[in-house]
């Protein structure tokens, strides 16, 4: 059994024990207050039991909801108000009583322990306000202006218990506070409740001075009142329906998603439960746009809003258009296994879909590429899993397309995703190098090959293989702020040419930190003509100040260098290169890592037989 089923199990079966208790102590209090009173009723008191009835019968069929939780009401209750205030409470209960028999026997489809709960709870409101009423000096009769006091904590009493038991249930059911369920539920019906003092106390006026006449007087007035009330919530959820939904899919918009995420993120994090986020993008859309144009683009995402909206309903999760052709599926309660199956489900069945035009997609069918997020400890908003459900959506992209990805799920395939979009990033920004220095341009592409290598010599882990690649990529960036007869000198540069030169490392650390993603690599623009001896500049960093990877890349860019032709001095061989190597060791060079670079160029060169003089790939 799956979490939220039994999470669903445990408040069902919470509600079913909270309702006996009630059902109990109503039943037992009906029996001692009302002690078979309707046994000793004459004509007259029968006559006013059925017309109370019937009154109280017609109330409840024009029952209404209150904006915005929708919260049910009816004015019942005046009924049986004014039956304390001028019968008392047996009379009132034996009303409530033979109201509930007639409903039972009426409308079978609602469960016998549901109306059995209302009667109860009805039995409990009136014996509390009876007995407030009584002990607060008023007195059972017609109507008596010095007994106001007493009606209004009678009326305070009866709505009081209401909300407490109603307010208990809530607090069983969504693991809520009893204060924020009272607060909610009491701002609601506040004035449903003043309302219903005023009727009760003009029925029982009404019944006093006009008897049947007045009845039937009241009922016409709040059976219109009670209409009012169902029209303004027929009308507030047309106007809230018309906010929260998107008009070309029909499932909620942008805004409303957004509100129901957070809601649930904090239900999540109060309740300890779980919560998943699905991001959904239609692969190809724009290609059937461009086919079949915008009218045809608009019928189609019309047809996966009724889809999603078909396929999420019964599961209880909830289908949201987050814009263009981007969806979203929120799964309380859902972990990320059953987030993912569900989401897999929905996109194998949308596959064997049929949809006007679908032969021209790449797969020949329908089909959607999907990002899920899973509630962490760390999320703290709802930007926060927005963002690692669309990450994980640009990785099932990239995996190509009509995939489902979990975030954090794939951490291999998400490190080489991410891996490869860098370099292509960074690259597109050498490409500078094109126009002003080709050969500074080839030079970072072969030390990134050297560092890919001796990553796997030195055992990186992801994390610093991927900043140890990226900035041996990136490390002479600041080279394109150099100008360009300086960069391109044929002669011998003169020290204030050659100090213009050192700074690209300051202007490459500059470049680097104005992007979020390049941040981490600064270490490697600006440190990579450190010496081991301290000898090195900007700072003039030694030893173990210089972090190794950057001692690893100064060897490394370095031993290029020395390979590779260049304007201003003279190439060297392998040997040439690695005899220099271990002559600069413990002075410009960390003598162990370039016995670990040796290492690995020796058995380059032995396995790919190269001849000694340098080559260029």
């Amino acid at each position: 059994m799956s979490m939220l089923k039994r999470a669903r199990t445990m408040k069902l079966n919470a509600r079913h024990w909270y309702f006996l208790i009630v059902s109990i102590i109503g039943i037992t209090v009906f029996i001692f207050i009302n002690q078979a009173d309707f046994l000793n009723y004459s004509l007259n008191n029968w006559i006013w039991l059925y017309a109370l009835v019937g009154a109280t019968l017609i109330l409840d069929h024009f029952t209404f909801r209150l904006p915005p939780q929708g919260n049910g009401q009816s004015m019942d209750s005046s009924v049986y108000l004014a039956c304390v205030f001028i019968y008392g409470a047996p009379f009132a209960l034996s009303v409530c009583l033979l109201t509930l028999i007639i409903l039972s026997l009426y409308n079978r489809k609602t469960p016998f322990w549901k109306n059995l709960v209302n009667f109860s709870i009805y039995v409990l409101m009136i014996t509390g306000s009876s007995i407030v009423f009584s002990a607060s000096g008023g007195e059972i009769g017609p109507i008596q202006n010095e007994n106001i006091i007493s009606y209004v904590i009678a009326l305070s009493v009866y709505f009081s218990i209401n909300v407490l038991l109603i307010g208990f249930y809530y607090v069983i059911l969504m693991k809520s506070t009893l204060f924020e369920a009272l607060k909610e539920f009491f701002k609601d019906i506040i004035v449903v409740y003043l309302s219903t003092l005023i009727l009760s106390l003009a029925l029982s006026i009404l019944i006093s001075s006009n008897g049947v006449f007045g009845l039937a007087l009241f009922i016409a007035l709040s059976t219109m009142l009670s209409y009012s009330f169902k029209q303004l919530f027929t009308m507030y959820n047309e106007i809230q329906e018309k906010a929260i939904k998107d008009q070309r899919t029909g499932l909620f918009n942008h805004s409303y998603f957004e509100n129901l995420l957070d809601t649930e993120i904090k239900k999540s994090k109060a309740a300890e439960t779980s919560l998943s986020l699905a991001m959904i993008d239609i692969d190809d859309f724009k290609k059937y746009n461009d086919q079949f144009g915008h009218l045809k683009g608009d019928m189609l995402l019309a047809f996966l809003g009724n889809f999603l909206k078909t396929e999420c309903d019964p599961a209880e999760v909830i289908a949201s258009r987050f814009g263009g052709e981007e969806f979203t599926i929120l799964m309380p309660g859902y972990d990320e296994n059953e987030a993912r199956h569900f989401i897999n489900r929905l996109r194998k069945k949308l596959n064997d879909t049929y949809f006007e035009g679908v032969e021209i997609f790449p797969a020949g069918c329908l089909s959607f590429s999907a990002g899920i997020a899973n509630y962490r400890d760390d999320i703290h908003d709802k930007a926060q899993m927005v963002d690692l459900a669309d990450q994980a959506l640009y990785y099932a992209k990239k995996q190509g397309k009509n995939n489902v990805h979990v975030y954090g799920s794939g951490s291999v395939q998400e490190y080489e995703i991410d891996f490869a979009e860098d370099v292509r990033d960074i690259e597109q920004q050498l490409k500078l190098f094109l126009y002003k220095d080709v050969d500074t341009f080839k030079h970072s592409k072969r030390v990134f090959r050297y560092a890919v290598d001796m990553s796997e010599v030195l055992g990186l882990e992801c994390t610093e293989r991927r900043t140890f690649v990226l900035g041996a990529l990136i490390h002479d960036i600041g080279k394109l702020e150099i100008p360009w007869g300086i960069l391109n000198k044929k002669d011998k540069l003169t020290p204030g040419e050659w100090e213009t030169v050192k700074r690209h490392v300051s202007w490459g650390k500059r470049i680097a930190e104005t992007n979020e993603r390049l941040k981490e690599l600064v270490p490697y623009i600006e440190l990579h003509h450190e010496r081991y001896d301290g000898g090195g500049y900007p700072h003039g960093f030694k030893g173990s100040q210089i972090p190794r990877l950057c001692r690893m890349l100064t060897i490394i860019d370095s031993f290029d260098a020395m390979t590779t032709e260049r304007p201003y001095q003279k190439t060297k061989t392998y040997e040439e290169g690695i005899a220099e190597l271990r002559r600069c060791a413990g002075s410009q060079f960390d003598p162990e890592l370039v016995e670990l670079f040796i290492g690995y160029m020796q058995q380059r060169m032995l396995e790919q037989q190269q001849p000694a003089a340098g080559f260029e790939t």
